[in-house]
């Protein structure tokens, strides 16, 4: 957790350096669409400050009040980090559709260019390091943050590729036209970003994937039981809580099936790092027969 700290509050130096240049970038050149390129990067801002607000709150123990521990909280980070991401594009709408209508020469000035072009490899250098982190930690604040960092980088390459055709073609309405795409991408991310987050609220199971994993892995190592069933997954931000019922033979000792247990436990976490186990075991009259991991 002290890593993933770390990170979030280098993302916001990170973030408020790529806004100084890309300001700097449109102050140079006057184009609408490096200022919305620019108005993203405030959005860039607020999300890493949030994004480490939201990893200092789930780091926290559990407690009386909140058992199961904090670690939902980096889901709240990605739904705001979302709607952040709909008022810029909404801000850069605003901007980029007046000008559409009126379109006016862009000075594509080389140092505005080349600044806002240093902005973006900083950003796509950055963006790595916060996909990386995040998928090691399995932390949602973070991979949300990489992910939106790294659409910026794609947005900023299409906006100075967009800006140079406007100077050389003459054809000024080009540049608040590709605002208008800016905004629409960006949306498009944020709507990305609270969906996935909002199923991780909703306590949205394992992939298939992962599931048919575990369930071999339970299976393998369940020696002496009967039967499994009810398997239950659910994410919360960097845990995930597993849950099934365990059927034993009636005269298994109790220190035999919490042997079982373990074994599963182990197996279970093998798959999953982490992973906290409910295991609730039931004599052989429980056994479903239908639908089931059988052993």
């Amino acid at each position: 957790m002290e890593r993933t700290t770390s990170i979030a509050l280098g993302s916001v130096v990170v973030a408020a350096v790529v806004l100084a240049l890309k300001f700097l970038a449109y102050l140079l050149t006057g184009s609408v669409a490096l200022y919305s390129d620019a108005l993203e990067s405030i959005i860039n801002v607020a999300a890493a400050l949030t994004a480490l607000i939201a990893l200092r709150v789930a780091s926290r123990p559990a407690d009386a009040n909140h058992p199961y521990g904090h670690s939902k909280a980096e889901y709240f980070s990605a739904v705001a980090e979302g709607v952040l991401i709909v008022l810029a594009a909404l801000s850069i709408a605003r901007e980029a559709i007046p000008a559409l209508q009126q379109p006016r020469p862009v000075d594509a000035a080389p140092a505005g260019l080349l600044v806002n072009l240093g902005a973006s490899v900083l950003n796509a250098l950055w963006a790595g390091v916060l996909l990386r982190t995040g998928r090691a930690a399995r932390s949602p604040a973070l991979l949300a943050d990489g992910r939106h960092v790294l659409s910026d980088v794609v947005t900023s390459v299409g906006v100075l590729v967009g800006v140079l055709l406007a100077r050389l073609t003459g054809l000024h309405w080009l540049d608040p036209l590709l605002a208008l795409l800016v905004a629409l991408n960006i949306l498009w991310s944020g709507w990305n970003l609270m969906r996935e987050s909002v199923g991780g609220l909703m306590d949205a199971g394992v992939d298939p994937a992962t599931e048919a994993r575990l369930r071999q892995a339970m299976s393998q190592h369940a020696e002496g039981a009967l039967e499994m069933h009810d398997l239950r997954t659910r994410h919360a931000g960097r845990m995930t809580f597993v849950e099934f019922h365990l059927v034993v033979p009636g005269t298994m000792s109790v220190q035999e099936a919490h042997a079982i247990c373990d074994r599963l436990e182990d197996a279970i976490r093998a798959e999953i790092e982490g992973a906290a186990v409910t295991i609730h075991v039931e004599p052989q009259d429980k056994a479903k027969h239908h639908g089931v991991l059988v052993i």
